[in-house]
């Protein structure tokens, strides 16, 4: 005999796609905007519903059961169909709705102040929620569909996640006040093989660039001492340079950010080939609400620097790096 689900509800989905997306109860309540006690009925009743247990609360963080698995997953099937009902509703060529972009840490305090105001100026039909991710969390975002699209540098790799290339971002030498560096106009790779270079933690792509770049994933910390910080901030990198301890790398847009005195004093390039990140917007599905979507593409790159390059424009003696 068929199941009656005629009491099951969208919001009980909704909450428990969160519990198995933030692990805990509390958390997913929330982000849900709503106790927890309310929450827990909620998949209480789900779980009546269903008959059997969605969750291993005995565990910690919150895992689903096998039966629980299947559960989420369709529910999330069921999630993404009403929310495409929904944007059909709204499709048409004047942007409008919700949009929710995510974008990486090392991107977000240059690139969002560049775009947003212009963008919300021009679009006020659109509420734009813009989410700071590392790129493990985006691509995963971007896969169960939190997130409508996002920014980050490319190429990811994931063939589930769509790319557009928007731009190219070289890096730079920021150097401490003394560094004997600073008496060179350019810098190689090389030069900063037995520096003490500071790194962003774990799980940031552009650690994963500098690493790569610098070559410091086969070097032994003997033999270059470096140092990180559990912080997405370039910023506290920037400062400690600024106290006269080593150097750091810095993308393009965070270099402009900087005071005039700083750049010409502080700041070296590199000599070819130039390393440079690709910083693309990116999503996870069919884009219905593609009108949204490229209205956010314009204003990003009509808000750039007029030196910053497109993602098209790279001529020889430019070397990309991967962010994983």
């Amino acid at each position: 005999m068929a199941l009656d689900l005629s009491s099951l509800t969208l919001t009980q989905l909704r909450y428990l796609v969160a519990v198995d997306r933030h692990r805990s109860f509390r958390v997913a309540a929330e982000h849900s905007s709503v106790s927890q006690p309310a929450l827990s009925m909620q998949i209480q009743k789900l779980e009546g519903i269903l008959g059997g247990a969605i969750f291993d609360r005995s565990r910690h963080p919150t895992v689903t059961t096998e039966l629980g698995a299947r559960i989420v997953a369709q529910a999330r099937v069921i999630l993404h169909e009403c929310d495409r009902l929904g944007q059909l509703a709204e499709a048409g060529d004047d942007p409008s709705g919700t949009y929710r972009l995510g974008i990486i840490p090392t991107l977000a305090p240059t690139l969002v102040p560049l775009f947003l105001p212009r963008f919300l100026a021009a679009y006020p039909r659109v509420s734009l929620v813009v989410e700071e991710l590392p790129t493990s969390a985006l691509i995963q975002s971007l896969l169960d569909d939190s997130l409508d699209g996002g920014l980050a540098a490319t190429p990811l790799d994931v063939p589930q996640i769509h790319e557009r290339p928007l731009f190219l971002e070289p890096f730079y030498v920021y150097l401490s006040p003394n560094h004997p560096l600073r008496a060179q106009a350019a810098l190689r790779q090389e030069d900063l093989a037995d520096e003490r270079i500071w790194l962003l933690a774990e799980g940031h792509c552009f650690r994963a660039q500098v690493l790569q770049l610098c070559d410091l994933g086969r070097r032994s910390a003997r033999e270059v001492p470096t140092s990180r910080f559990e912080s997405g901030s370039l910023e506290t990198l920037v400062r400690l340079v600024d106290a006269g301890e080593g150097i750091t790398l810095l993308p393009e847009l965070v270099v402009q950010s900087l005071p005039e005195d700083a750049r010409l004093a502080r700041v070296r390039p590199f000599r070819m080939p130039i390393p440079s990140r690709k910083v693309s917007f990116v999503f996870g599905r069919n884009q219905l609400r593609g009108s949204v979507a490229d209205a956010i593409v314009r204003t990003i790159l009509s808000s750039l620097p007029e030196t910053t390059l497109g993602a098209s424009d790279a001529a020889e003696g430019w070397a990309v790096i991967p962010p994983r």
